[in-house]
């Protein structure tokens, strides 16, 4: 059974940075692409950032692109989140996924497994 743990979510200023990880286990990470979502309150989760499975292509959203930067260690099996500059916009809860093999990214169907969640809260 596949399982994505993320940590490293907080509170902190806008301007502030985070580094967000997700620990997966069980199944072949190395063959997976990943991704990172998010979903604030009465909102639709949306897409973040993706990684292939090899770490050599990385794809953003217009929100975060240039501010985030997405990466792995298929050697320790986790998808990392590098956040600066942030905003309170960014306030949410951040979700790890699992593309089961389909490459249209900011599609939730596409995930075939997903982590419970962290909470990163940016304040003004």
């Amino acid at each position: 059974q596949v399982q994505l743990v993320e940590s490293g979510g907080g509170s902190v200023q806008a301007g502030g940075s985070l580094r967000l990880t997700c620990a997966a286990s069980g199944g072949t990470f190395s063959l997976y692409d990943m991704s990172w979502f998010r979903q604030n309150l009465g909102k639709e989760r949306e897409f973040v950032a993706a990684v292939t499975s090899s770490g050599t292509r990385t794809y953003y959203s217009d929100a975060v692109k240039g501010r985030f930067t997405i990466s792995r260690d298929n050697a320790k099996n986790t998808v990392s989140l590098e956040m600066k500059s942030l905003r309170p916009e960014d306030t949410a809860v951040y979700y790890c996924a699992r593309n089961g093999w389909n490459y249209d990214y900011e599609n939730l169907a596409s995930y075939d497994y997903w982590g419970q969640g962290t909470q990163v809260t940016v304040s003004s």
